[in-house]
């Protein structure tokens, strides 16, 4: 069975590495937890997928999620690995919330081999836009 992903903007966040920053900052044992208000209805799908996020209009890093657990408040916690990993950047409008993502629509790994990764979302928007990566 394919893998299910979710992806998330980076409120707040200007770039990849204040994305690191901040989910390092947030770790505890090795996981994050990232609040929703509500469970997603294919969160069994989801356990060992990825959640991706979006800075800038573009998917820019994932991490590994790991479960699904009820606060006190109502309210749902993601809990994922405390591990971000950076993708080949893909556009993708903003948008509220979280959305599900197949495995066949999700980013590639970036090897940092081709320094593809390491390049501005802007100028990889441009370049992308006239077929060039």
């Amino acid at each position: 069975m394919a893998k299910l992903h979710l992806t998330r903007v980076a409120v707040g966040c200007p770039d990849y590495p204040s994305l690191e920053t901040r989910i390092a900052a947030r770790a505890e044992q090795g996981e994050v937890r990232f609040t929703t208000r509500f469970k997603p209805k294919r969160a069994d799908e989801l356990i060992g997928g990825r959640l991706h996020f979006i800075i800038r209009h573009m998917i820019v890093g994932r991490v590994e999620i790991l479960a699904f657990d009820d606060r006190d408040d109502g309210r749902v916690d993601i809990v994922c690995a405390a591990r971000l990993e950076p993708v080949h950047p893909q556009p993708k409008r903003a948008h509220q919330g979280w959305r599900y993502l197949s495995e066949a629509d999700a980013p590639k790994t970036a090897d940092g081999a081709s320094g593809i990764g390491d390049l501005p979302p802007e100028l990889y928007r441009e370049l992308a836009a006239i077929s060039l990566i």
